[in-house]
């Protein structure tokens, strides 16, 4: 670690959908930044079918947020029934890691998500039973309140990630491909410093690349 690193524990949150590539990429850094600073991540919940609920949106992306509402349902599904010490943190990721694997690195996709859900389920030894919430609105007052707790951090203007540092919750980063090694601790300590300037809102520039999963 870095002499100018603070030694000091952080406490981070993270609010992701499966689907979503992005998140999948903050995912992916944040992990690398556990390895090189002293933070502790708890993993949640939101979604894109709950936060596109009554826009008007092209045919294709709502078609898609359509069949996208069964991972986010079986993943809350899983960690009321299975939280461990955790709160069932760790069970959302595990199930997080399994899905997104499927979903962005093997390039499936949501056209088959039940076979994903199903594969997912069996890797991390979850109850197979778990996969008949996918289709059933059981889960989706816990979705809905997961994911507004995130929104009532950050306001409706934005999307996933959503991530909390210290308290402090901004919506990204954004990146691509997600920074590894010091590089990671690197971008770590900047969202710890403007999550700690008092009135610091936002920057933002047009993305011109895809997510790059490698």
């Amino acid at each position: 670690m870095s002499n100018h690193v603070s030694e000091t524990r952080t406490s981070a949150e993270m609010w992701f959908d499966p689907i979503c590539p992005w998140a999948w990429m903050t995912s992916r850094w944040l992990m690398e930044v556990e390895q090189v600073r002293p933070v502790d991540i708890t993993w949640s919940v939101m979604s894109l079918s709950v936060l596109n609920e009554g826009r008007h949106l092209d045919e294709g992306y709502r078609a898609m947020l359509d069949r996208s509402w069964g991972p986010v349902r079986v993943v809350i599904a899983a960690a009321k029934e299975h939280p461990g010490d955790d709160q069932g943190s760790s069970t959302r990721k595990a199930l997080y890691d399994a899905l997104g694997r499927r979903i962005h690195n093997e390039g499936r996709g949501t056209d088959d998500l039940p076979t994903v859900i199903a594969e997912a389920l069996e890797e991390v030894g979850l109850p197979a039973e778990l996969l008949e919430y996918a289709a059933s609105d059981e889960q989706d007052a816990d979705l809905r309140a997961s994911h507004q707790r995130a929104i009532d951090l950050v306001g409706d203007d934005v999307g996933t990630p959503v991530v909390s540092v210290n308290g402090v919750s901004f919506f990204g980063p954004v990146v691509t491909p997600a920074p590894k090694g010091d590089a990671a601790g690197l971008l770590w300590d900047g969202c710890v410093l403007v999550a700690g300037t008092p009135g610091f809102y936002e920057i933002k520039r047009t993305r011109d690349a895809s997510p790059d999963f490698s």
